[in-house]
């Protein structure tokens, strides 16, 4: 038995560009899944993608599923043969279950139990009868959102199938797919190749399509390709190409034959904002945009065409006519918009809805440039400026640039505040709000942007917990959770000392009047643990170490981090598994007590034992010199000095019975041990690490 490749292609009508690669990859991994579960050997996968197909290659692929020896025990001996050793209905049952007879059984002992047992072989199915089946369900099963049917039929699929390739070794698996009859022809670009291919065999195909069919099928040598052509036509001008990933991705997905051409438009486009023109170039006609060595927007773009054409310089001046009009565009909005100001723009904000429950911008607004002004207050920073800032955010919005590039929004406030003369720390923060836009995106620089960026964020989030719209399960309209990070980030990488729950109080103030219920900023609060749990979780933080801060619900997120890094070092420290395990025990004596332990105090009088002496001393010394440590939130050196208390700890559960028979005796050594605990409760609760 020999091992041999298997080709499944789909040719199809275009696939949706910002979707191809996720389907090539989703397609990929189910075919894989599907073999693993048929039990089906193979030596490699791979993966191809263009928009008019995708495939997978199996290299190594079994020719069939390995044969099986099936055991199956049946009734106990006891019950399958009556006093006189013949057959029981149980034993009857149980053979004809099996498809044999009684006396084709074997016996053998399960759990030391005599039973009935058959034994068979299982011959492996052959792997062409398996595949049809395994691309199906592979295909059923892509992301895609929303299927379409063609012609009269009622197949479903992301774009028309128009051919079907599914090629074992040599030979052509009998099967129909999507509606279409499997083969081994496929097709080459629309217009360099549209004749038929034939696949000889499957580790032919990518070379095939390359070589006569004018088709990197590989989407990842393509994408390669792209990038080299492109960086190569920027060389020329002596400049730089900015790329993108995403927009890299999709022109990879756009082409099958990738050929990159340099085109220009009028200096005089570059008085225009430079994100004005580069989201014309990049996110409307799919070009990349060059640069000079001191970071200037250059004349010049670069083009990647899906055709070698034989006059290049007419796919050049096409591609220019189609960009003029639109850099035209934002050259016209620009500056028809600097003739009114972002301010006098404010009482129209009154016209647009933010929300049906929550009001319109104007309110919203309103209520940000308030929680602005109170959080600059408590950072000492200009509140004036937060509060203009807050008020001028949104007005960009009804700017006839924004409203034909939505992106832009923020971006061209800060233009427009320039131009009105607005300080320009106002204009900083109008772009800033929207920071971070999304997750590793930067942060604001000024301290304006970042106060109005909390206020706005905050204010969004309070907001939709109090009409009852928070996020639930994957629907989360406006972003929330992308939002609780980003509140999180700046605080935390902006060290900006703010306590949150407060900040949520405040907020929550001004919906007085939706009457919100006394839980919610509870539940916003919570909210924000939880998102601070999978923040820990991506940095590879134990999860035990962020349980032992929860604890605690530090309300200032610096300090609440601050302890998150201090205890997850302590975690690493030898003593730390023996001192986890003492707090543990110590929460459980306290725990099974009656009276409240916090009124017990120590009396030195009756500390007769050396090792409970021997612990007082030491928490008396380690009270005092962490004391000014955590004052100043140190928490890493102070718990490192309490890491010291493990050799008296330790000896004080050895030598000291705790639960003394004598009452006065038992009393404190609890206060004894209040104490201790107290001085790791100013971090976290460790008996929560080493859990396991």
């Amino acid at each position: 038995m020999s091992d041999k490749d298997l080709l499944v292609e789909i040719g199809t009508e275009e696939l949706p560009p910002k979707a191809l690669k996720s389907l090539g990859l989703a397609f990929k991994s189910g075919v894989e899944n599907g073999l693993g579960a048929e039990d089906l050997a193979f030596s490699g996968i791979s993966w191809f993608a263009t928009p008019r197909r995708l495939a997978v290659l199996v290299e190594g692929l079994a020719e069939s599923q390995p044969d099986r020896n099936i055991e199956k025990y049946g009734p106990a001996l006891k019950a399958a043969l009556d006093a006189e050793g013949k057959p029981t209905k149980a034993a009857q049952g149980f053979a004809r279950s099996c498809n044999t007879a009684v006396e084709d059984l074997d016996k053998g002992e399960k759990d030391g139990v005599p039973k009935l047992l058959y034994r068979s072989l299982q011959k492996g199915k052959k792997t062409e009868a398996l595949v049809e089946k395994i691309v199906a369900n592979s295909l059923n099963k892509l992301p895609i959102p929303k299927r379409m049917r063609w012609g009269s039929n009622r197949i479903e699929f992301v774009r028309p199938v128009h051919w079907v390739v599914l090629l074992y070794g040599e030979k052509v698996i009998p099967a129909t797919i999507l509606g279409k009859l499997a083969g081994n022809l496929t097709f080459g670009h629309r217009f360099h190749q549209p004749s038929a291919l034939v696949i000889s065999r499957p580790s032919e195909y990518a070379g095939l399509l390359e070589e006569k069919g004018y088709v990197i099928a590989d989407f990842e040598a393509r994408r390669k390709r792209v990038r080299d052509l492109v960086e190569a036509e920027a060389a020329k001008l002596n400049a730089t190409v900015v790329i993108e990933n995403a927009l890299l991705d999709e022109v990879t997905s756009l082409v099958e034959w990738p050929v990159a051409l340099t085109g220009g438009f009028d200096q005089h486009f570059l008085r225009v904002p430079k994100e004005a023109l580069i989201s014309s170039l990049t996110s409307h006609q799919k070009c990349f945009h060059l640069v000079a060595d001191d970071g200037r927007l250059l004349p010049n773009f670069v083009a990647v065409s899906n055709l070698d054409s034989k006059d290049p310089a007419q796919v050049i001046e096409g591609n220019e006519r189609v960009i003029r009009p639109r850099l035209a565009d934002a050259d016209f909005f620009f500056q028809t918009d600097k003739n009114e100001s972002l301010a006098s723009r404010q009482e129209r904000l009154k016209q647009v809805v933010f929300q049906q429950k929550l009001g319109t911008l104007h309110a919203k607004s309103r209520r940000v440039a308030s929680l602005a002004r109170s959080i600059a207050a408590q950072l000492g920073a200009r509140e004036a400026l937060c509060e203009r800032a807050a008020l001028l955010a949104k007005c960009d919005l009804l700017t006839s640039m924004v409203g034909e590039f939505a992106e832009l929004q923020g971006i061209m406030g800060y233009y427009y505040a320039l131009n009105d003369g607005e300080d320009p720390e106002v204009a900083a923060a109008i772009n800033e709000q929207y920071m971070p836009r999304h997750a590793g995106d930067e942060l604001p620089e000024s301290l304006t942007g970042s106060i109005v960026s909390l206020a706005e964020k905050i204010d969004t989030m309070v907001g939709l917990f109090v009409i009852g719209q928070p996020p639930t399960g994957s629907r989360d309209p406006f972003a929330l959770r992308r939002a609780a990070i980003g509140i999180l980030r700046i605080l935390v990488e902006k060290q900006l000392d703010l306590d949150l729950r407060s900040l949520i109080d405040l907020s929550v103030k001004q919906f007085a009047h939706l009457d919100p219920g006394t839980e919610i900023a509870g539940q916003v609060f919570e909210f924000f643990l939880e998102r601070f749990r999978f923040w820990y979780q991506e940095k590879g933080i134990p999860a035990e170490v962020y349980l032992a801060v929860l604890s605690l619900q530090p309300p200032r997120p610096l300090d609440f981090n601050s302890r998150i890094l201090a205890v997850d070092h302590f975690g690493k420290l030898d003593e730390a598994k023996a001192l986890a395990s003492a707090n543990k025990r110590v929460a459980n004596l306290l725990r099974d007590i009656d009276d409240d332990p916090s009124v017990f105090s120590v009396d030195d009088k009756l500390l007769t034992e050396p090792a409970e002496q021997a612990l007082a001393a030491a928490i008396e010394s380690k009270e005092s010199e962490v004391a000014p440590l955590f004052q100043q939130r140190d928490y890493r050196q102070g718990l490192a000095q309490l890491a010291e208390l493990k050799a008296p700890v330790d000896r004080f559960f050895d030598e000291v019975l705790v639960m003394d028979e004598e009452l006065s005796r038992r009393n404190n050594r609890l206060a004894l041990l209040v104490r201790l605990r107290a001085l790791f409760l100013q971090v976290a609760d460790i008996s929560l690490l080493h859990q396991g």
